[in-house]
């Protein structure tokens, strides 16, 4: 027996690396697939997919349809309104990029749903390639691969397999941060554009950006900084700010209205809020979430800005302190500190958190640098773990305001 699993072990180290991570992708894949299909017989007609739901309502279902929507029928020349003469949801909150790749790719099948699904399931795959090349010369080749094989059986694994942008962003994004890392910065030109219009997060980038320059100059003594570099960074960080904004200049070009865009984002807000929602103000939407919280779990409203201040203060501490997060290396903290700065001046906290913190995922690296099989099988567990809550309260019950993925 010892003697098998030495042989198993070898063979399984000499395996070129792309087999091994598809190896790991589409174990986690069959995982996703069996708990997608277990929640399935258990929905009801209570649920949004009725009772028993196929694999491929799941697939387009959610915000799925509205990508293929915006497939199909395209952009809304006249905002949508509400009775009461707001912003209704509409496509604008929507970019362009996933929905027609999807469509191209479904074409020969001719249904949108299993291009969408081909579209995610292929670009997971790569994403995991792409992350171990992010973080194997951080914190190596064995850590990295558990990395992967966290990221790939995560709590919101089912994003690799449903009609969402998110594993398409992804991919563009660690090949971007990859890109940045290795001072390759002419393939940004080509990656920011296009991860600006696959889904919002391109200002969180350039951000990134910034910061990146700063650190390099600050350590330009004992890394050089050539001047064709630092015109490199400083038009790439203008090129992502103008990208990331055009989105809502096309919109407001479009529509005839300058705020099109941010109405149809507060649309979505309002149906959490009351009082509704006048206009939009940076940060203001996570204190709000964390009053409307407290007071949803009985507790003190007052309570929530002070938990929210000391959980920023918390994950700015583990950012800068931590070692196993420090072991990831300053580009990437540098990103996820961006990242969560963008998150809290324009994100309202409800259910789809968790699906918005995916652009975090290379920090999976940290809790994959402690070389315990104990904690690697510890995480590894309580990632499937999370991923059945998920898929049960999205999929199988996905009937109150708390189970919108």
């Amino acid at each position: 027996m010892a003697q098998l699993a030495l042989t198993v072990t070898r063979r399984w180290a000499s395996a070129p690396l792309a087999l091994r991570i598809a190896l790991v992708y589409l174990t986690a894949r069959v995982i996703t697939t069996v708990l997608m299909i277990a929640a399935a017989q258990q929905s009801t007609s209570l649920s949004r997919f009725g009772a028993e739901p196929g694999l491929a309502d799941f697939i387009v279902g959610w915000d799925a349809q509205w990508y293929w929507l915006v497939a199909e029928e395209g952009y809304p020349a006249d905002l949508p309104l509400t009775e009461s003469g707001e912003v209704a949801e509409n496509a604008w909150a929507f970019m362009p990029v996933f929905a027609f790749a999807a469509k191209a790719v479904g074409f020969p099948f001719g249904s949108w749903g299993m291009g969408a699904f081909l579209l995610s399931f292929v670009a997971g795959y790569l994403a995991c390639l792409a992350l171990h090349r992010l973080l194997r010369d951080r914190i190596g080749q064995q850590a990295a691969m558990w990395a992967v094989v966290f990221f790939a059986a995560g709590p919101i694994a089912a994003m690799f397999q449903v009609g969402y942008a998110e594993t398409l962003f992804l991919l563009l994004l660690f090949l971007a941060l990859d890109a940045t890392v290795r001072r390759r910065y002419a393939w940004l030109y080509l990656l920011i554009p296009v991860m600006a219009f696959t889904r919002p997060g391109i200002l969180a980038f350039a951000l990134y950006l910034g910061l990146h320059g700063i650190l390099r100059w600050w350590h330009r003594r004992e890394d050089p900084l050539f001047p064709r570099e630092i015109v490199h960074i400083i038009a790439l960080g203008a090129l992502a700010t103008v990208a990331g904004f055009s989105w809502q200049v096309i919109a407001g070009v479009v529509t005839g209205d300058p705020g099109a865009y941010l109405a149809t984002e507060l649309a979505w807000r309002r149906n959490w809020l009351v009082g509704g929602v006048e206009g939009f103000i940076p940060f203001e939407g996570w204190i709000q979430a964390s009053q409307f919280w407290f007071g949803q779990w009985g507790l003190p409203t007052s309570w929530g800005p002070i938990v929210l201040a000391l959980l920023v203060v918390g994950v700015g501490a583990a950012l800068i302190y931590l070692p196993q997060v420090r072991a990831l290396g300053p580009d990437l903290r540098l990103w996820s500190a961006s990242y969560l700065l963008y998150l809290l001046a324009v994100f309202f906290p409800q259910s789809s958190t968790f699906r918005l913190l995916l652009p975090l995922s290379p920090a999976w690296g940290a809790l994959a640098v402690p070389r315990s099989r104990l904690w690697r099988m510890g995480v590894l567990a309580a990632c499937v773990l999370g991923q059945w809550v998920w898929i049960y309260n999205v999929f199988a019950l996905g009937n109150t305001f708390w189970q919108v993925p």
